[in-house]
């Protein structure tokens, strides 16, 4: 433990003295939310057919994608709530040590933890949009009892706003993470194994762009024997707690 609180003070130096952070987060900072991964042996996919997330099949069986969607992504997800480690994360951003979140992940965890300029590289499970006229909607606003949910103003079919397979990354999102990727100076990956295409390539631009690569991940991940300059290992929650608490001991 002592060579960890060691790099995590190291980190914490070069935190405070960076101009322009950013934190790029996966599966693994949501896990301990309750919220499991989608890929390996406990991943969703071992228990659900990943075609009802693709774009051709949702469009041609809405009503049974729409059942499966439902169970996953609002009854079970529904439910989670965020952790210490999003909490420290919006903390940091109150104080100026991080300018925006980068998140692989569509939960909205970190806007409720308090997080404000957050980067959705894949959408939003809380939001839902109407195919026919692109009409928004809030999950709380849908009724879901009657599957698939329809626009109620051109009687649309509505998807939730994330991306689907067969579908691109939100323009947006894109865009914003490539511009942190070029100007930041500390990139904090979290809870990613850098597995994911092309949300994978936006730490090695950071890295190429001069970038000093924090990682905190339970295990090795792509990341760690190529970009990472300081590897963190253990839980998001229990990482981060550290950092907080390293972080503010003076004030």
């Amino acid at each position: 433990m002592q060579n960890i609180k060691d790099e995590i003070i190291k980190s914490v130096k070069i935190l405070k003295n960076s101009k322009a952070t950013t934190a790029f987060t996966g599966a693994g900072i949501s896990v301990e939310s309750g919220i499991p991964t989608f890929r390996g042996k406990d991943g969703l996919w071992s228990k659900y057919d990943p075609k009802i997330l693709d774009i051709n099949y949702f469009h041609k069986y809405p009503k049974d994608s729409w059942k499966v969607i439902k169970e996953i992504f609002y009854d079970f997800f529904g439910k989670a709530t965020y952790n210490k480690a999003h909490e420290v994360l919006a903390l940091m951003e109150q104080n100026n040590l991080i300018n925006n979140v980068i998140t692989q992940n569509i939960d909205n965890l970190h806007q409720e933890a308090g997080s404000k300029i957050v980067h959705e590289f894949h959408g939003n499970s809380k939001n839902l949009i109407c195919t026919k006229c692109g009409k928004s909607y809030n999950i709380s606003e849908v009724n879901l009892s009657s599957l698939p949910p329809k626009c109620n103003e051109c009687n649309g079919l509505l998807k939730p706003d994330f991306i689907f397979f067969g579908e691109g990354i939100p323009k947006k999102a894109y865009s914003a993470s490539l511009e942190a990727s070029e100007k930041s100076k500390v990139f904090l990956v979290i809870g990613t194994t850098g597995e994911i295409m092309p949300a994978c390539q936006i730490p090695y631009l950071a890295k190429q762009n001069g970038a000093i690569i924090i990682e905190i991940n339970p295990e090795e991940s792509n990341f760690t024997n190529r970009i990472t300059d300081v590897f963190l290992k253990g839980k998001a929650s229990e990482i981060m707690k550290i950092i907080e608490k390293e972080l503010f001991k003076n004030k």
